[in-house]
């Protein structure tokens, strides 16, 4: 195995040739969770354990938590040509599932799906046009759809997005970096984030997925990624009698009070958990209250 991929870490061959790594624990209810940016599998590491590690409450669930191309375990293109598009992650992100599926007892057996950050619009478009795949719905600090008009990106997502950002992104990690300081309320203790900036330390290469990311945001319909998202904004409704949780940080700067009032349009029978003191990386701020909330939700009836 390609020493990219981590100790512990399995590998999915996608048509590109390039390697996706993905965590796979447990045994049962398979429960996909789906990373955004800049983060990487180890964001649902606490999650993972109570679900498909040894802790009692995991029995029943298996852990499935992919790393998209370019960012944590997984391969890394030497280039940017469109390669890390929107379009293009959800076409990866369904090659993966499927096999997945395949690999079940029952392959027809519905998945419960968590998504965060980018997260959201990769799995939830995929949900969206494969709603009989989903049995149960998590949606952490989020969005599936285009910018509302009137809206604009919150500042630190401008500047990321200019050629000065761009460059300090990929020249200095800069943008893992600031995350690391200011998607929490509470400040990560050091070995964690050391964590969360390890696969993008070192050559510029491995950056390159998160400097594209924030320029994939798409701003009008002249954006690769804004067609994606208008269709997953249409299709979503067909998620609407799937039990759904929505866990949210309060505190949030990119994902704030206004995304989530979106969601509940769009989800009006969802459960809703308010994490008042919490920020964007909601999992860190509140695990201890919003994990086992996760829990209890999948094993409802």
């Amino acid at each position: 195995m390609n020493p990219e991929h981590g100790t512990g870490y399995l590998h999915h061959v996608l048509p590109s040739g390039l390697h996706m790594a993905y965590r796979d624990l447990g045994q049962g209810q398979a429960v996909v969770m789906v990373h955004g940016n800049p983060t990487w599998s180890y964001y649902y590491r606490h999650l993972v354990a109570a679900l498909g590690g040894d802790d009692p409450a995991s029995i029943g669930f298996r852990a499935l938590v992919p790393d998209h191309i370019g960012m944590g375990h997984s391969d890394r293109w030497s280039d940017r040509h469109q390669r890390y598009s929107l379009a293009q992650r959800v076409a990866d992100f369904d090659h993966w599932m499927q096999a997945r599926l395949e690999e079940q007892a029952d392959p027809d057996q519905p998945i419960d799906l968590i998504v965060h950050d980018w997260g959201g619009a990769i799995g939830l478009s995929w949900a969206a046009r494969h709603p009989d795949k989903i049995r149960r719905l998590v949606i952490l600090n989020t969005w599936a759809f285009n910018l509302p008009e009137g809206e604009s990106l919150p500042w630190m997502l401008k500047v990321a997005r200019s050629g000065l950002g761009q460059w300090l992104i990929v020249r200095f990690n800069a943008f893992a970096k600031i995350a690391a300081r200011t998607a929490t309320r509470r400040r990560l203790d050091p070995a964690t984030e050391a964590a969360f900036l390890a696969p993008y330390e070192g050559q510029p290469q491995r950056r390159l997925a998160t400097a594209e990311f924030v320029k994939d945001i798409p701003l009008s319909a002249d954006d690769p990624a804004w067609g994606v998202l208008a269709e997953t904004e249409r299709r979503l409704p067909q998620l609407i009698d799937k039990p759904i949780l929505i866990g949210w940080g309060m505190r949030d700067f990119v994902f704030g009070p206004k995304v989530l009032e979106i969601w509940g349009k769009i989800f009006p029978h969802a459960q809703v958990c308010r994490l008042d003191e919490a920020g964007h990386y909601v999992l860190e701020d509140a695990q201890d209250v919003l994990i086992p909330k996760i829990v209890e939700f999948l094993k409802g009836d």
